[in-house]
């Protein structure tokens, strides 16, 4: 199974890798992955005025406070100032949510038999499939769910 979930008639941006450098974040200096600006729009749980008129990109270190940073690093959004709990960041906390769109944690996962685990994969399949998901918006690293959940009923 292919590790997105976006519609295959016409693939999402967000799904395809960028091309290019990938600038390290400011506080760990891992590289980050490029993320929309509607992305870190719709997480924000504090004002907009907040951003700057930057690209920014997704920090997914476990241990790094930072979630989102500009390309020149003069700014940079933890994840305290975000409407959700990044997966990435809390990979083994069984409230955190994995899948964002509909609402699947880690511990559903995890916690659950063959049968459950495969009830929430064709959920998140069909949903997909009808037009409803929004990972660029609803997923804090702006891209599909089904590599991360994919990965954690395979760990």
């Amino acid at each position: 199974m292919t590790e997105c979930c976006c519609p295959a008639v016409e693939p999402d941006a967000a799904c395809i890798a960028p091309t290019g450098a990938r600038p390290p974040c400011p506080h760990c200096q891992q590289t980050g992955r490029r993320v929309a600006q509607e992305t870190v729009q719709a997480q924000l749980a504090i004002s907009l005025h907040a951003l700057i008129d930057a690209p920014y990109h997704f920090c997914a270190t476990p241990d790094c406070s930072v979630v989102y940073f500009s390309a020149d690093g003069a700014a940079h959004i933890t994840e305290t100032e975000l409407r959700e709990r990044v997966f990435q960041k809390h990979a083994e906390d069984d409230a955190t949510l994995v899948c964002y769109c509909f609402r699947h944690t880690i511990g559903a996962l995890r916690g659950g038999d063959i049968a459950a685990q495969t009830t929430i994969l064709q959920n998140i399949t069909l949903g997909t499939e009808l037009g409803r998901c929004a990972c660029t918006i609803r997923n804090p690293q702006g891209r599909c769910c089904l590599g991360n959940v994919q990965r954690l009923l395979t760990s």
